[in-house]
């Protein structure tokens, strides 16, 4: 297996994109932006269903029409991460694919928190009909915080490892 992540790696760092981000002057600070825009929009809008199930934000909308109303602009800054972190990562990837940081977020807090938000989302739709969530979307919606601040936590140490 880890033979074909090798291959992968090398293989994103011969691609012209990886070749980009990692000699331009300009082409990683960019990418890197990019990506940044994206986290605030995928996690803003996390955050925003989260806390209005936790009961903070606007009482005048229910948590339902809160992941309705926010359920494009999520998905499109998932969209906008995913290809800022594949840029990134294409740059110097033989070097994240060793990194233990990078390996616990990839590897473990990204599709446990990635999967939480799904369901969270959906289940926000019938948890949601009312201004006051229950309990059950209260715990569920602190989980998914805990969960992205994890992802968080890992990628800041990215460069320390």
């Amino acid at each position: 297996m880890h033979d074909i992540v090798v291959a992968f790696a090398k293989w994103c760092e011969a691609t012209p994109w990886g070749v980009m981000t990692r000699e331009s002057i300009w082409a990683y600070p960019v990418v890197q932006l990019t990506h940044f825009t994206g986290l605030s929009l995928w996690l803003g809008t996390n955050f925003a269903l989260d806390l209005r199930l936790l009961g903070v934000g606007n009482r005048k909308a229910t948590p339902a029409q809160v992941a309705q109303d926010l359920f494009i602009w999520n998905w499109i800054g998932f969209a906008i991460v995913l290809t800022g972190g594949f840029m990134l990562f294409s740059g110097i990837a033989t070097a994240f694919i060793e990194n233990i940081a990078f390996q616990w977020k990839l590897g473990m807090f990204v599709p446990l928190a990635l999967l939480w938000h799904i369901f969270v989302q959906r289940k926000a739709r019938v948890w949601g009909q009312t201004l006051e969530a229950p309990g059950i979307a209260k715990l569920a919606a602190l989980t998914e915080i805990l969960l992205w601040l994890s992802v968080i936590t890992a990628a800041v140490e990215i460069p320390n490892h």
